[in-house]
């Protein structure tokens, strides 16, 4: 199957127990992850050749990253190493009418100084096929969007096809201001084949908006054709793109999502059934297994966007039940909940 490479920060997760709260932790979960490692990993996990991007302090933790990925089947040979420290994140999970919270210390980390000319983009696009980044990677620093930029017009000179979540973080714009932020998503887009977004990630980088409807009062009840709108928009603002894909999650409360899939290709919009999420484990990395779904739905079913989208929404649904940052669902488990097996029961 064709390669992929990825590029992004991968980062230490420290995470109470269970659904403690910060302030009754005594000790952390330790998980590595991020966007574009967690859009690996479920592609490695598929069989797909594919390539992890970044860089790293030379130290041990860093080395703790690097063997996380490689322990997943993710190459790693083309990542740079200098800088001090890998990124932090702290979660703490949340439950029922508690949603979960997300604290970043990832100031100076290895990848927020990276500048342009570390890393030989020629040389990492030798024999690639598909190039995804994320709108995270943009949002750590000015350089970590230059270097972004240097990856993306390397690989539309070769004519690989290049995919991007758009993943709009408040908490990391922090370098620029907004104006600024909606020129560096909009010419990073601009190169794009592929592009995945909620109705936030277009609004909040691109100013585009559902028409005739409020996506926060209608909740779990948001119809697929509401976004059809943002899906035209987001093809008159970049021709460049095949495809436009929005995730459905209606948040019923912490524990209980309803999550489902539309995909539009300038002619046609096609629509996923609604899975309906209860007694979520970890929704964290939800969307990044869903677009590595979609990346192995699309390489795999080249004329079939259907049964892509419906790979990607089984893919993630079935993340939904895996702790960590990354979707270890095989092949043959998502296939069966594609096919109507929800049931859970025991594989004997």
């Amino acid at each position: 199957m064709s390669k992929v490479v990825t590029f992004g920060e991968i980062m230490l997760r420290l995470a109470p127990q269970g659904f403690l709260r910060f302030s009754q932790a005594s000790s952390f979960d330790v998980v590595y992850g991020g966007g574009e490692s967690n859009v690996a990993v479920s592609l490695a996990n598929y069989g797909v050749p594919v390539d992890f991007v970044t860089r790293l302090p030379k130290n041990d933790i860093g080395e703790c990253a690097m063997m996380e990925m490689r322990k997943r089947g993710v190459n790693v040979d083309k990542i740079v190493w200098g800088g001090d420290r890998l990124g932090i994140y702290f979660l703490e999970t949340g439950a029922v009418s508690r949603g979960s919270k997300v604290v970043y210390d990832r100031a100076h980390s290895a990848i927020s100084e990276i500048e342009s000319g570390m890393i030989d983009w020629d040389a990492v696009f030798d024999g690639v096929e598909w190039f995804h980044w994320t709108g995270i990677t943009p949002a750590i620093s000015q350089g970590a969007a230059d270097v972004c930029l240097e990856a993306v017009k390397a690989a539309s000179e070769k004519g690989i096809t290049i995919s991007t979540d758009l993943n709009y973080r408040a908490k990391l714009w922090k370098y620029c201001d907004d104006a600024h932020r909606e020129a560096v998503m909009t010419e990073l887009t601009s190169y794009c084949d592929i592009v995945l977004g909620n109705e936030e990630d277009a609004e909040m980088h691109f100013g585009i908006k559902p028409e005739g409807i409020s996506v926060q009062t209608e909740g779990h009840n948001v119809k697929a054709e509401a976004f059809l709108s943002v899906c035209k928009q987001m093809m008159e603002k970049f021709p460049r793109a095949k495809k436009v894909i929005t995730t459905l999650r209606g948040s019923i409360s912490a524990s209980h999502n309803t999550w489902a899939g539309v995909l539009y290709d300038g002619k046609k919009m096609y629509e996923t059934r609604q899975y309906q999420i209860t007694d979520i484990v970890d929704r964290v990395g939800g969307g990044d297994s869903f677009m590595g779904g979609l990346i192995y739905g699309l390489l795999k079913y080249p004329e079939d966007d259907q049964n892509a989208l419906d790979f990607a929404v089984a893919a993630s649904c079935l993340k939904h039940t895996i702790k960590g940052d990354a979707n270890l669902a095989t092949v043959a488990e998502v296939e069966k909940l594609m096919g109507g097996d929800a049931s859970g029961r025991v594989a004997r």
